[in-house]
């Protein structure tokens, strides 16, 4: 059975606010993702397969997503 906690996990990656830094707008042009600033922290929302090749993307640009 899928939990909550590993639908989350797989819909979105949370970074500290100052992570994209110089990739936002290449994130917003690539993919069909949300980002949301929250208070100290970056949110990027999207379906499970935007969200694996966001982390992708991310880890070839030095950004460790967990």
């Amino acid at each position: 059975m899928t939990t909550a906690t590993r639908f989350r996990d797989s819909t979105q990656i949370v970074l500290p606010g100052d992570a994209l830094v110089g990739l936002r707008s290449a994130i917003d042009e690539r993919f069909i993702v949300t980002v949301r600033q929250e208070d100290n922290l970056i949110r990027i929302i999207g379906s499970p397969s935007e969200i694996k090749q966001v982390g992708q993307f991310l880890s070839r640009n030095g950004i460790l997503v967990a």
